[in-house]
């Protein structure tokens, strides 16, 4: 069946998302151990990305671990930075299927705050066609309702979308739907597959 559109993941696909990176940085590799060991701040951010209020979220996990309280806050304070930076190649990709005239989505694991905070800073979050964001939609990846609800509000069939993700479960739920699938891992890749299903020509590409 031909790709009639394209979704896109947007952490790790769009936007670099590496919080251990990020606390390596700013504690310290020792200390940032630690803190991931002792908290499931992964865990944490599953409830912002389901639609819990991403400061209350953030502040009341980091009194309940009074030891890690200020290392936690700054998941609140300075979360720009870990959704930090984006990839270039990668927003090429997206607007060159665009200036293509191939339709575009968003399906990502999001706050409502969070993607707040980051479309000012990364415009291009506002060039899809249409987008799917967890914090809005009550549940996540790979949820099978996340995938539904996108099935239910476009007009192409399961098997004429092709979808990337950094995520081989998100993917996993998705191909059992009957979507194309490709597991990101580097932009180059990406660009490979869409040249590969005809979306995009080598030079458009790049």
């Amino acid at each position: 069946m031909t790709i009639k559109a394209v979704i896109f993941d947007i952490g790790n696909v769009l936007i670099e998302w590496q919080p251990e990176r990020f606390f390596d940085r700013v504690v310290g590799e020792d200390r940032r151990r630690a803190m991931f060991a002792a908290v499931d701040l992964h865990g944490m951010n599953d409830r912002v990305d389901r639609g819990e209020t991403f400061r209350d979220v953030i502040y009341d996990t980091a009194t309940a671990y009074p030891e890690f309280e200020a290392e936690i806050r700054i998941w609140h304070d300075r979360w720009i930075e870990m959704a930090a930076p984006a990839i270039p190649h990668s927003v090429r990709l997206l607007r060159a299927l665009r200036t293509a005239g191939v339709p575009v989505y968003a399906l990502t694991n999001f706050g409502i705050q969070t993607f707040d905070v980051a479309e000012p800073v990364y415009p291009f979050l506002g060039e899809f066609e249409r987008r799917y964001i967890s914090g809005h939609m009550g549940v996540i990846k790979p949820d099978a309702d996340i995938y539904a609800q996108l099935e239910a509000d476009v007009p192409e069939q399961p098997d004429t979308l092709l979808f990337a993700d950094d995520r081989q479960e998100n993917l996993d739920a998705a191909a059992a739907r009957g979507w194309h699938t490709h597991l990101f891992d580097h932009p180059a890749g990406w660009a490979d597959r869409l040249v590969a299903e005809g979306l995009l020509t080598q030079e458009q590409a790049q």
